[in-house]
């Protein structure tokens, strides 16, 4: 597998040869629609793919639906729900990008690798159905507080939120408890030293 080592995420031939396929999918698409920044196309692997894969080790143990927000270029959601095909059990996805050309690419990726996924191409406050999912993600999208706002109307009772975040998370997460409640774990990133993935759950408006 070409992912690097202690992202704790093992996969069959087939899902390798997915995520394969995905990056020059990606690589392609890349050069007609700003999907990643060109400057880390060469590193591709750690930069997006790895950093995408080491979120679903967080994944709850019943949880039967992701959505993730501001998909862009499908990372992480894409991702994911390519290594949702080790899984011995169902895993929907649904990914939210109002950017019509990235919503394209997102379709047509799922299409030719045959993935559970549904892409809306609106706004996230504009989703046209009612969601209760078991996972909610963003990379890159909006400060913790915007997340939160923009998250907790999606989530199932017991679902929780996977955000990604730089060197600028402890200033997020002060702002973001001025106006909400939340559990919250701290995980280190395992493909960058400045940035953590921030868990949280039970999310209530002050």
């Amino acid at each position: 597998m070409t992912l690097p080592d202690g992202i704790g995420v093992d996969v069959s031939r087939e899902t390798s040869d997915a995520l394969t396929r995905y990056v020059k999918l990606l690589e392609k698409w890349n050069k007609a629609i700003n999907l990643v920044s060109k400057g880390t196309v060469a590193d591709i692997w750690t930069r997006h793919i790895a950093d995408s894969a080491q979120l679903f080790r967080m994944l709850p143990a019943q949880a039967s639906s992701w959505v993730d927000l501001g998909s862009g270029g499908g990372l992480p959601g894409l991702v994911l729900a390519i290594l949702s095909r080790d899984l011995e059990r169902e895993l929907n996805f649904v990914l939210v990008e109002s950017d019509q050309r990235k919503a394209t690419f997102l379709r047509q990726v799922a299409m030719e690798l045959a993935l559970p996924v549904k892409v809306y191409a609106c706004r996230v406050e504009n989703l046209p159905v009612e969601l209760r999912a078991d996972v909610v993600s963003a990379r890159a999208l909006a400060p913790l507080t915007d997340l939160c706002t923009l998250a907790s109307p999606l989530l199932a009772p017991d679902g929780i939120c996977i955000f990604p975040k730089g060197e600028t998370a402890g200033q997020e997460i002060e702002a973001a408890m001025q106006h909400w409640h939340f559990d919250l774990v701290r995980f280190p990133s395992i493909t960058s030293a400045n940035s953590e993935i921030l868990k949280l759950s039970k999310i209530r408006h002050v």
